[in-house]
């Protein structure tokens, strides 16, 4: 059965929004999935928020959707919609249509707006971006509004944090269709190697904690990233950076505002979250890649994490 993705192009479409989804697509046609990508606009001539122009492209009227097909609504600039009933309006009335066909609808970041005005975020359950959702939930009172998470889908409707999550919900959607495995080769393919699923955070291990102008810390934090399999004792960071281990253990915290064990247990677990994702990997090989003595305890701490997550 060939799967139709309809990508709608909003004004001011941001690009990576667009892209990344795109691309995820692509790949899964090119390893044999039966994929149509089509791509339509709310105006004749689209221009991105950068101003990169896209030349005519179809009106969205034009798209023909059955239902299980997906309309992809990419995030957008705010000001490109703002004050326009003539192209709100319908373009709402289509969306309703069209979900009402029982046809997927994904919105990219801030597109849960568009969602949200055309009454399909009702009584779901949904997100945004991080910096978007007091908003959306002021808008949207019904809404039920999930923060801190990369993407949901609630019946027929599917919202993704912006950005990044873009790719991941697309992946998740390859997944519902063809199992892991296949998911896991289109990532692969894309040079993706870390995949990121529903429940994975907008707050990201990777970067927090590195809001400060310690040139050292932050060296000792990227070997850290870089060498997570390793027996990393505090003994041997401190010898890396030629401190004590005393100095070193009031200066990370100082810097970052965490001990250096926490900071080192949260990017394991962060490593071993996403290694959960590949097929191919046992527990006991995700837990050798991030540097736990044993699958069992690595159980043991991600168990510890979860329940401090509820």
């Amino acid at each position: 059965m060939t799967r139709k993705i309809v990508f709608v192009i909003p004004p001011l479409v941001e690009l990576l929004d667009l892209a990344g989804p795109v691309q995820v697509f692509r790949e899964a046609s090119l390893q044999g999935i039966d994929i149509d990508v089509g791509f339509y606009a709310l105006e004749k001539q689209p221009v991105s928020a950068v101003g990169l122009p896209f030349g005519k492209i179809s009106n969205y009227k034009k798209a023909e959707l059955n239902a299980g097909d997906y309309v992809f609504i990419p995030g957008f600039y705010f000001e490109g919609l703002k004050r326009r009933p003539h192209v709100e309006k319908p373009f709402f009335k289509w969306l309703r249509n069209c979900s009402d066909q029982h046809v997927n609808i994904c919105a990219v970041c801030n597109a849960a707006f568009i969602l949200g005005s055309a009454g399909l975020l009702d009584h779901k359950e949904c997100t945004t971006h991080w910096r978007s959702t007091d908003l959306l939930k002021s808008m949207f009172p019904q809404a039920q509004i999930v923060t801190n998470v990369l993407f949901v889908k609630s019946m027929n409707i599917y919202t993704s944090a912006g950005i990044s999550s873009g790719i991941d919900m697309a992946l998740s959607i390859i997944e519902e269709w063809k199992g892991p495995l296949i998911a896991n080769n289109v990532s692969r393919a894309l040079l993706i190697y870390y995949r990121r699923d529903a429940r994975h955070s907008q707050s990201n291990i990777y970067l927090d904690y590195r809001n400060h102008l310690n040139p050292k810390i932050h060296e000792l934090q990227d070997y850290m990233i870089s060498h997570l399999n390793q027996h990393l004792t505090i003994e041997k960071m401190a010898d890396l950076i030629n401190s004590s281990v005393r100095n070193l253990s009031r200066i990370f915290k100082e810097a970052s505002g965490i001990t250096i064990h926490d900071y080192l247990t949260q990017l394991r677990v962060e490593k071993a979250v996403t290694l959960r994702n590949n097929p191919t990997y046992t527990i006991t090989k995700i837990a050798a890649e991030c540097g736990f003595r044993s699958a069992r305890q690595l159980q043991r701490i991600l168990r510890k994490y979860s329940q401090h997550e509820k």
